[in-house]
């Protein structure tokens, strides 16, 4: 196993602590050898809750015919 300095700890939490701070609830973290390092993206995230949703399908559910 890998040492871990007390930099990257540092590094990590300083992450976690500006994420606290957002509105944002979810953060999925992709490390990458092929990014520069302190480069971040943001994606918007649909979420899990719409999967198979009526309004995922593009079914209207709430219309009354």
């Amino acid at each position: 196993m890998q040492e871990v300095s007390e930099e990257d700890i540092a590094k990590i939490l300083n992450v976690l602590e500006n994420f606290s701070e957002t509105e944002t609830s979810r953060m999925k973290i992709e490390v990458s050898e092929g990014r520069e390092e302190g480069t971040v993206d943001r994606q918007y995230h649909h979420g899990r809750c719409d999967v198979g949703s009526p309004w995922a399908k593009g079914e209207w559910f709430d219309v009354l015919e």
